[in-house]
């Protein structure tokens, strides 16, 4: 039975809810003004009249930078390593996870210490270098997803959620006749929704945001993902090419809201891709979290 709240309570609520708010707005502002900042009129944004609301509503900086073929290039690669990794990735995870997550896998202990041993040590960029040139891998679309093809922290995480799933379920599938890749898609797969979830928002994020492995491992532009064509706009300023009609005295401003642009654009799917994922990423990540 529930007792009566104290006025203790209420202030602990009170606190709570001012403190989140505070720090919800804190990280999302940045987000609001690059998004506002976007919208607003150049002349505006180099003065620093933007704060919260769009000063001089204009979708110039969207219109060219949508007009760039190297963005749409760039977001199609994007898609293609996001599509085709995150599919490899929950692939290779599960099958995986799914045998280190019976205790009847001889060595499975000993094949858990070799993966937790890959989260702390690792051969370093020069022999990584090296091995995916003699794969035949380098400046290829492949190079950005057959060697990131199984996260050990993600695999560790799916065998946990595995794990969580009766043992006697399992033995009843196999009393019935059903063989183990039997008992996976047709009983273990059904149940484990929310990790399978957590783990496709996980790698599709990362998919989403990587661009250290292209810059080092691609040197066809053709190839690139679109974060790393954000890194050149922002940080190199490549911004010529999309204010190639604008006049020159307003290049400099224009090219500020561009770069915001830009990464409203490189941004936006993946945060409205978060809101169909949150049910499930509540309950994977609360994976272990409950015992009873």
């Amino acid at each position: 039975m529930v007792g009566k709240r104290s006025v203790g309570d209420y202030a602990f609520d009170i606190v709570n809810v001012l403190f989140l708010t505070a720090a919800s707005f804190l990280f999302l502002f940045p987000v609001w003004y690059v998004a506002v900042s976007s919208l607003s009129s150049p002349a505006a944004v180099a003065s620093g009249d933007v704060t919260l609301w769009p000063k001089g509503f204009t979708w110039q900086a969207y219109e060219l930078v949508l007009k760039d073929s190297r963005i749409w290039e760039a977001y199609a690669n994007t898609l293609f390593y996001v599509g085709a990794g995150t599919l490899l990735n929950l692939i290779m995870t599960t099958l995986g996870a799914y045998p280190l997550s019976r205790r009847q896998l001889l060595g499975g202990s000993a094949i858990m210490a070799m993966i937790v041993f890959t989260m702390f040590f690792s051969g370093g960029l020069i022999p990584s270098y090296l091995n995916i040139r003699d794969l035949g891998l380098y400046n290829t679309r492949w190079v950005l997803i057959v060697p990131a093809a199984v996260s050990a922290f993600n695999l560790i995480v799916l065998r946990t959620f595995f794990q969580t799933i009766p043992e006697s379920l399992i033995e009843s599938a196999k009393i019935d006749g059903a063989q183990d890749i039997r008992v996976l898609w047709s009983v273990v797969l059904p149940l484990s929704k929310p990790g399978l979830a957590v783990m496709l928002l996980f790698y599709a994020v990362a998919h989403w945001n990587s661009w250290f492995s292209a810059m080092v491992y691609l040197q066809d532009r053709s190839l690139y993902p679109l974060q790393l064509v954000l890194r050149e706009i922002l940080i190199h300023a490549q911004t010529s090419e999309l204010t190639a009609n604008v006049p020159q005295q307003d290049v400099t401003q224009v090219s500020a809201t561009i770069r915001y642009a830009t990464i409203m654009i490189a941004t936006l799917p993946i945060l409205l891709l978060y809101p169909f994922l949150q049910k499930h990423f509540v309950k994977g990540v609360m994976i272990g979290a409950l015992k009873e």
